[in-house]
C-alpha cells in the first residue's frame, strides 16, 4: 500500500493550494472551485471544496491532523510564511522545538528545524 495523496477540506480549494505552493515550492498540477492540487512532494497535497467548511481552532480538541514541515530555520520561514497569509496562534505548546501557524482558513501546521 503507498500513500499517494493527502486532501485538505477547505472553502477555497484554489486559495489554499496557492499559499501552500509558497509553502512547500511544489507546483500547482490542477486549481479550481472544487478542487486543486500540488505536485512535486513525496505526495500530492490536494484541496477539495465543502460547502460551509470551518476549521478547527487552535487549541481545540476537535483538530484531526496537522501537517509538519521541516525547515532550515524557523524565524526565517515564519516571517515568509506571515507575508504568506499564514497566522501564528498565541498557544505554542513547542516552546523552542517547533512553531504552531495556522494558514489562511484556520488548518494548523507546525515547522520544526530540518534534522531533528
Amino acid at each position: 500500500m503507498t500513500l499517494t495523496t493527502i486532501v485538505i477540506d477547505t472553502a477555497r480549494p484554489a486559495e489554499l493550494a496557492a499559499f501552500y505552493q509558497t509553502v512547500t515550492g511544489w507546483k500547482i498540477a490542477s486549481s479550481g472551485d472544487d478542487f486543486a492540487s500540488l505536485t512535486g512532494g513525496p505526495v500530492q497535497l490536494a484541496f477539495q471544496h465543502v460547502e460551509g467548511y470551518n476549521a478547527a481552532g487552535w487549541p481545540d480538541p476537535a483538530k484531526h491532523m496537522h501537517l509538519d514541515f521541516e525547515v532550515p530555520d524557523i524565524e526565517v520561514a515564519e516571517k515568509e510564511l506571515l507575508a504568506a497569509g499564514a497566522t501564528k496562534p498565541e498557544f505554542q505548546p513547542g516552546g523552542a522545538e517547533w512553531t504552531v501557524l495556522a494558514d489562511p482558513e484556520g488548518h494548523v501546521f507546525c515547522l520544526i528545524p530540518a534534522g531533528e
